[in-house]
C-alpha cells in the first residue's frame, strides 16, 4: 500500500481513538464512513493507481476534516471558525468548514479525473471535465446526505441548518469545478 493511504489509516486511527476516549459518539458515527471511504479509495488505487498529488491531498483534506470536527479555537469548533469575514449573517462566509469543503471536492475532482481519464480518450476533455465536477458534486451531495442521516439518527450533531447544507453544496460544486478544471488545465489526461 502507497504511504500516503498508509498515512490516512493511520491518521484515521488516531482520531478514532481520541474520539473514544472523549466518548464523542457523533466523530465515531462520521468515522465508519471515513473507514468506508478510505477503504473504497484503497481498493480504487490498485486499479487506478492515483497520483502522489491526489493522495496527499486527500491525507491533507482528511486532516483538516478531522481537526475541524474534534479541534477548536478558544472554545470555538473550528469548523465554526471565520477565516475571513466576506460576507455576513446568514451565510457567514468564509468559514473553516466551507474553506474544507472546496479543498476537499477539489481533491475528490482530482481523483475522479484520474479514475475517468483512463476510461475515455483524451479528446473528449470537455466530456471528462463535465463528468467529472458532475461525479464529485454528486459525492458532495451524498455527504450531506450522510450529514442528514447522523441528525435523524443523532439528534442534534451541530453540523449545521438549511443554510450550512445549501453553502456545503455550494463549496462543493466550487471546488468540484476548480479541481475538475485544474486537471483539465494540466493537458494530461492522467
Amino acid at each position: 500500500m502507497k504511504k500516503p493511504l498508509v498515512t490516512s489509516a493511520g491518521l484515521l486511527a488516531l482520531f478514532v481513538a481520541a474520539a473514544i476516549i472523549r466518548g464523542n459518539s457523533e466523530f465515531l458515527f462520521y468515522a465508519g464512513t471515513l473507514v468506508f471511504l478510505l477503504g473504497a479509495l484503497i481498493a480504487m488505487d490498485r486499479y487506478f493507481d492515483f497520483s502522489g498529488i491526489a493522495l496527499w491531498g486527500f491525507n491533507l483534506w482528511l486532516l483538516m476534516h478531522l481537526l475541524g470536527g474534534m479541534g477548536s479555537i478558544d472554545g470555538t469548533r473550528l469548523y465554526d471558525v471565520m477565516l475571513w469575514p466576506l460576507v455576513g449573517e446568514p451565510y457567514n462566509i468564509l468559514r473553516y468548514d466551507q474553506f474544507v469543503h472546496v479543498f476537499c471536492y477539489f481533491v475528490i475532482a482530482m481523483l475522479v479525473w484520474e479514475a475517468l481519464s483512463q476510461s475515455l480518450a483524451a479528446g473528449h476533455r470537455p466530456a471528462l471535465l463535465a463528468l467529472t465536477v458532475l461525479a464529485a458534486a454528486g459525492i458532495g451531495s451524498l455527504n450531506e446526505v450522510i450529514e442528514f442521516a447522523a441528525v435523524v439518527i443523532l439528534g442534534s450533531t451541530g453540523v449545521g441548518d438549511y443554510t450550512n447544507t445549501a453553502l456545503d453544496l455550494v463549496a462543493n460544486f466550487i471546488g468540484a469545478v476548480a479541481g475538475a478544471s485544474w486537471k483539465a488545465s494540466t493537458l494530461r489526461v492522467h
